[in-house]
């Protein structure tokens, strides 16, 4: 990919209602072309997810950066400055964000608590290839010597940690067997000793995962309690596959989403499948099981809960119709046809959106 024809540095509300994952180009663009005018993203609604610690990091790189109508107008005189980038509290979009903006800024940069995510290792090896002078001090601190500019390079991306999971109880809950290729084992520790737990065996070598559930009866899976927490803690991504798998487990258990409020308002779409659930409040609740998932209605509200929805409808007897498919196919490749390679019956219907 080449961005030397770049010279389009307005970021429409259109184009960035459709992820939030837009606003990452505030970094990299305020920091080679010294302005950017950039919209509010769009996104899941699972809670406030303030842009404020992205805004915020700029400032403290020395960008001017004013916000009017929805939009953000952001310019660096001159060229950003290295400087101190302390967050309120572990970012992961917000570390990448600081990151790519310090390595053309001018003298060094440190960012603290950096979020610890594989994901932000591997952009800072794609970085250092590029000619960037970036590196972890510490485990929650990023230090960036600014380079007057990167040349391109070759990377190839970390596996998926997030699919990885998602298709480990998709096997888990339809009493499955399966093989993952080039999964990085190492970093979906937490997701592990999770399924010890539960009682669910997984092996994991290097780079190849195996789970089989063919023997497993209601029942059988043991019932725990579950908390979100940044990484190397489990994902807040994770829960919601996680849940379904907990459906099927024997007993109470309790999940507490410490990232996002609201996260777990999707409970109630997956009470339509069979599931017992009781939500105390935003960030609480208990599902009992094992439940016995049957077809139904549900829609989907946003991506990570949207594949949940999936899995259960999976693990259901009979026929289930789940609106808003458009929000799992940002984050899932072609995640139909995978399990249609894997015998399931899913078809995917016109989507408006």
């Amino acid at each position: 990919m080449a961005a030397g024809d770049v010279d389009w540095l307005f970021i429409p509300l259109e184009a960035a209602a459709k992820m939030r994952a837009s606003f990452i180009l505030l970094g990299p663009l305020l920091t080679r072309f010294g302005r950017v005018i950039i919209s509010n993203p769009g996104g899941d609604r699972i809670g406030r997810r303030p842009v404020n610690l992205h805004v915020d990091a700029m400032r403290a790189l020395g960008a001017e950066i004013d916000y009017r109508n929805g939009y953000y107008y952001a310019q660096a005189p001159g060229r950003l400055r290295g400087g101190e980038v302390h967050f309120p509290q572990v970012t992961v979009m917000g570390t990448e964000n600081a990151m790519l903006a310090a390595c053309l800024a001018e003298g060094k940069t440190v960012i603290h608590p950096a979020a610890q995510e594989p994901e932000i290792d591997d952009l800072m090896a794609f970085l250092v290839k590029m000619g960037a002078e970036v590196a972890r001090t510490a485990p929650d601190t990023i230090e960036v010597h600014g380079q007057r500019r990167l040349r391109g390079a070759e990377h190839r991306v970390v596996p998926d940690r997030i699919e990885t999971g998602t298709f480990l109880v998709a096997a888990a809950v339809t009493g499955g067997k399966l093989t993952l290729e080039n999964a990085a084992c190492e970093h979906v520790g937490a997701l592990l000793d999770l399924f010890a737990r539960v009682g669910l065996p997984v092996r994991c070598e290097g780079s190849r995962m195996e789970i089989d559930a063919t023997g497993l009866r209601p029942g059988d899976l043991r019932g725990i309690d579950i908390e979100t927490a940044p990484y190397p803690g489990l994902a807040t991504d994770l829960q919601p596959p996680v849940c379904v798998l907990l459906t099927q487990a024997a007993g109470d258990s309790r999940v507490h989403e410490a990232i996002f409020e609201d996260r777990i308002e999707w409970l109630a779409e997956l009470r339509k499948l069979g599931a017992t659930v009781d939500i105390a409040d935003a960030h609480n609740a208990v599902i009992r099981g094992p439940a016995r998932l049957h077809g139904a209605e549900a829609s989907i509200g946003d991506l990570r809960a949207g594949a949940s929805l999936i899995l259960a409808a999976l693990a259901a007897e009979g026929t289930s119709l789940i609106h808003g498919a458009h929000h799992v196919h940002r984050g899932y490749e072609n995640i139909d046809r995978k399990f249609q390679q894997l015998g399931a019956t899913i078809t995917r219907s016109a989507d408006p959106a």
